[in-house]
This record gives C-alpha cells, sequence and structure tokens, in this order.
C-alpha cells in the first residue's frame, strides 16, 4: 500500500472511530436532518472568516503539484515559502488521529468535518499538527501558534506541518 494510502486509511480509521464514540446514539443513525459526524450547526458550516493576524488559509491553498520524473511534488508560491520554519498563528478545525477527549497529535483543517467518511479538502487545506501539551478535542474552530513547516518531499504527501503548538487566542 502506498504511503499517501496508508494515512488515507488512518485518518479515516480515525474519523469512523472519533465518530462513533461521540455520536449520540453510540454509532446508531444520527437524528433526522443531521449529518453524521458533526453536530447540525457546524454540519452545513463554510469556510472561517480570514483574520489578518493568522495565516491565510487561502495563502497555503497556493501550491501546485508537478510532475516529476517519477512522483508528483509541490511547487509552493513564494508567499508560502516566506512561511517555512517561522513562528504562525492557524485557525482551523481538529481532526483527531487517536481516540481520546485530548490530542497531541492530530489534523488542523480549513473546512469543519461534515461527514466520517469524507477529507474536508486536499492536501493544501490540512496541516499536520504535533502540539507541545494535550489540546482538548471539540468540533469548533481553535487556533494554533508554532513553528510551520512548508513539506517539499513528505513521503505521506503532507504539504505542512505545525510544530511546538500551542492553543493561542
Amino acid at each position: 500500500m502506498s504511503p499517501m494510502r496508508r494515512i488515507a486509511a488512518f485518518v479515516l480509521a480515525a474519523f469512523v472511530g472519533c465518530a462513533l464514540a461521540q455520536s449520540p446514539g453510540g454509532g446508531h443513525a444520527p437524528p433526522p436532518g443531521s449529518k453524521f459526524g458533526a453536530p447540525p450547526d457546524q454540519a452545513t458550516s463554510g469556510p472561517l472568516p480570514e483574520r489578518k493576524d493568522l495565516v491565510s488559509w487561502k495563502l497555503l491553498a497556493q501550491v501546485e503539484l508537478v510532475r516529476l520524473k517519477d512522483r508528483y511534488a509541490p511547487q509552493f508560491s513564494s508567499g508560502v515559502a516566506a512561511l517555512d520554519r517561522k513562528e504562525v498563528k492557524l485557525q482551523g478545525f481538529m481532526m483527531p488521529l487517536q481516540m481520546g477527549d485530548r490530542q497531541s497529535h492530530f489534523v488542523l483543517s480549513a473546512m469543519p468535518v461534515t461527514c466520517a467518511f469524507c477529507m474536508p479538502g486536499g492536501p493544501e487545506q490540512l496541516v499536520e499538527v504535533k502540539a507541545k501539551r494535550p489540546v482538548a478535542y471539540g468540533f469548533e474552530a481553535i487556533v494554533l501558534s508554532g513553528k510551520l513547516e512548508v513539506l517539499k518531499n513528505d513521503p505521506n504527501g503532507i504539504f505542512y506541518r505545525l510544530t511546538d503548538a500551542v492553543l493561542a487566542r
């Protein structure tokens, strides 16, 4: 199995496990009109509003996949490349990678997770997060600060990683 398929399978398994554990019926069908895995008010919300004090998801989307000899690789805009190894603040929605109320390693998404079986966007809308201290899991958007790594050749197809992340305002 390719590294990209392995990470997709792992994230999918985490989504299913978390959604089942947190669904009102413990794995039974959600109430009519709601979407599985998210409260009804978040399930229909769109992208977060832009804030001047945060790195924009629109900026992080300025990446193209270019074909190299034997693979595809991200080619980042100069604005994105300038963020590499810089302290930044990002806002997004937590996608847990393990079971538990508090997470130290998770994915931050530009869009809310509305389906336990669907990824909320491509790799340009996801940031792998390694937090200094565990962060409480919830459906609401969070703001994190940390060191952003712009990844040019990650074997799992990840474009961005935030390390030493802490909750911010």
